[in-house]
């Protein structure tokens, strides 16, 4: 008997510490939140801190405006200073690695502030409810340390698999790499002269997953043309485009470290894709715009 109170003693305090967790509180700036899981020992994020997380975003009807348990990878974010009072940032700013919480913000002040329109299914006066489970917490150092411990990796995974297809094609013995581990091959040599960083370049392209999935190309439509080794392309194509000459058509076959990388390009490029394009370097000329 006494063993059956004390049983249900217990389980009547885990019901109303979990109740005490999910309720709907309200922030000295108005910002509605339930926290879910909260690790109060644990170090909360400050702003400037690059943080990991799952998010699920809906609307005031309950439909899902964006899920990234759906998405290649998780998102990752530098933590801001909060823009309007209420705002997700500052719920951010309560949590730490482990902890998961739901926000609702203002959709008016959200999108208002942005001076942006109210996307379709969020109507004006209502809430956007933010679910987040926070994954990781780092420190700008912390995170660029292990950005590249991880790209270290991978480049290794991308060397093999770009190794296997090159075999698998017969491209072993035609294909040369840069500096940079990007592998290219001449499929018809060009007589012209080869563009220097900040020149404009016109390229007609098919990008490619390894599979031979076609998911981009300006070819039937339009060359692009943009300045090359300047940062405005994946690092893989400042780097290989610079080595061909004008007229030649190559093959370039990128790894994912100098392409999208662990994140990916969702929906059409999956995390740590190694890329393929087929390029046609059409014209050369020199960017007025650069000194």
């Amino acid at each position: 008997m006494l063993f059956n109170r004390l049983a249900t003693a217990a389980l009547l305090v885990a019901a109303m510490a979990a109740c005490g967790r999910n309720r709907v509180e309200v922030s000295e700036t108005g910002l509605k939140y339930q926290l879910h899981e909260d690790n109060e020992e644990s170090r909360k994020a400050k702003v400037g801190d690059i943080m990991t997380i799952q998010l699920q975003l809906k609307n005031s009807k309950d439909s899902v405006l964006r899920d990234t348990h759906k998405e290649p990878a998780p998102l990752k974010l530098m933590l801001q200073v909060p823009p309007f009072k209420g705002s997700f940032e500052e719920g951010l700013a309560m949590l730490s690695k482990g902890d998961s919480a739901t926000f609702y913000v203002s959709a008016d002040s959200l999108f208002g502030r942005a001076m942006q329109a109210m996307p379709p299914g969020v109507t004006k006066g209502s809430d956007i409810t933010f679910n987040v489970k926070v994954l990781e917490v780092q420190s700008e150092e912390e995170y660029r340390k292990a950005e590249t411990t991880a790209a270290s990796k991978q480049k290794g995974v991308d060397d093999k698999i770009i190794a296997d297809y090159l075999a698998k094609n017969g491209l072993a013995g035609k294909a040369q790499k840069t500096e940079q581990g990007v592998y290219y091959v001449i499929t018809q040599p060009g007589s012209g002269p080869v563009p220097n960083r900040g020149d404009l370049i016109k390229v007609d392209y098919t990008g490619k997953l390894l599979d031979g999935k076609t998911f981009d190309s300006s070819v039937g439509k339009q060359p692009i043309e943009l300045p090359i080794g300047v940062g405005q392309v994946i690092p893989g194509w400042d780097d290989a485009m610079l080595k061909l000459h004008k007229g030649e058509k190559a093959t370039l076959i990128i790894p994912s470290t100098m392409a999208y990388g662990a994140q990916g390009s969702p929906p059409v490029i999956p995390a740590n894709a190694v890329l393929v394009f087929d390029v046609n370097l059409i014209d050369i000329r020199k960017n007025p715009q650069q000194p």
